[in-house]
């Protein structure tokens, strides 16, 4: 068995979708990649093509019509073989002494000793100044240690375990169902929420491995895209307020379900970024909808994130007072870890 299966979901990546795969190479014989072609228009699945009859024990083609980013995640988990399973977009890339760290860790432990979960560090690479921003997790984990979520410390304010951060064992995400929704952006938050409570043991490797590309103008955490882009985002949060109870969550070691209560509340603050940045007619519907559709989902669940987080701070606000708030603290935000 190969011990990670990194999935490459590609469309109209012919720029850089080379850096992306041959950062991965260096795993050799222990990994997987599986290139998925997204229905791209340009030279994509000849580059992947190319890299598949190079390297046929390691590369893999998938080439599908459009469906998005999840679409490629859904068909990547199909088709995963590795004991691991790991997401690396096309114009991203992964560090290869890291890499090395990584599969040694998996190495060193027999399948059962292993973790549910590895985390590891990622960084912003910002192309306009070739600044960085390390997001790591030292002051909630012990590193090295296989562990559960019992006595995780908490995170606060922006800090969260996006989907660069994690490492699932393939398993977990297939038995908890995961299927993510098509033609649709900012699906990964979806798969860093949702299957976290079935991956009882983690691990947490204090490398930088994931390394993310910021200065691309289509980029979907550009604010320009997340203003258009809004109706996807409410799309995304109803998938994460269906997905677990209150009851769920209350059953969980602290660690965790102080995690999740602070993620989902994380995810609809940037919901009602996305919302909240233009009025509109439509915009002020979707979101009484949203909040309507959340408390006849569960009321428990949704008064502790509307009142007993920093949710409030944002909805007590007027429309356009709570806009120009929650603008502005994204921009805070973005300059701090160099996203703009």
């Amino acid at each position: 068995m190969k011990l990670i299966t990194f999935v490459v979901p590609c469309y109209n990546s012919q720029a850089y979708m080379r850096k992306c795969i041959e950062s991965l190479l260096p795993g050799g014989e222990e990994v997987e990649i599986i290139i998925v072609n997204d229905g791209s228009k340009d030279d994509t699945f000849a580059i992947a093509k190319e890299y598949a009859l190079r390297y046929p024990s390691i590369v893999r083609v998938v080439d599908k019509p459009n469906g998005g980013h999840g679409s490629g995640i859904n068909v990547g988990l199909r088709l995963a073989c590795g004991r691991y399973f790991k997401v690396v977009d096309s114009d991203d890339w992964v560090d290869g002494v890291a890499l090395k760290s990584l599969l040694s860790a998996i190495r060193g432990r027999t399948e059962e000793a292993g973790p549910d979960l590895y985390i590891v560090n990622y960084v912003y690479e910002h192309a306009a100044d070739n600044k960085r921003f390390v997001r790591s997790y030292r002051k909630q984990f012990t590193a090295g240690k296989v562990t559960d979520w019992q006595n995780v410390k908490s995170f606060h304010f922006s800090l969260m375990l996006l989907m660069h951060a994690l490492v699932f064992r393939t398993r977990i995400l297939r038995e908890s169902g995961l299927v993510l929704p098509e033609h649709t952006f900012y699906v990964d938050d979806i798969f860093s929420y949702n299957p976290l409570p079935y991956a009882k043991k983690i691990a947490y490797l204090d490398i930088n491995f994931y390394r993310y590309f910021i200065g691309r103008d289509d980029q979907s955490v550009n604010i320009v895209n997340m203003v258009a882009r809004w109706e996807q985002q409410v799309r995304v949060m109803y998938a994460m307020i269906d997905c677990w109870t209150y009851d769920d969550l209350n059953k969980l070691p602290k660690g965790l379900r102080k995690y999740m209560i602070h993620a989902l509340a994380n995810y609809m603050m940037t919901t009602e970024l996305f919302l909240c940045s233009e009025d509109s007619p439509e915009r002020r519907e979707a979101f009484k909808a949203l909040w309507k559709h959340f408390e006849e989902r569960d009321k428990k669940l949704c008064n502790k994130i509307r009142y007993g987080t920093y949710v409030l701070s944002a909805t007590i606000l007027p429309w356009k007072l709570r806009g120009f708030y929650l603008r502005h603290g994204y921009k805070l935000l973005c300059r701090r870890v160099g996203l703009g």
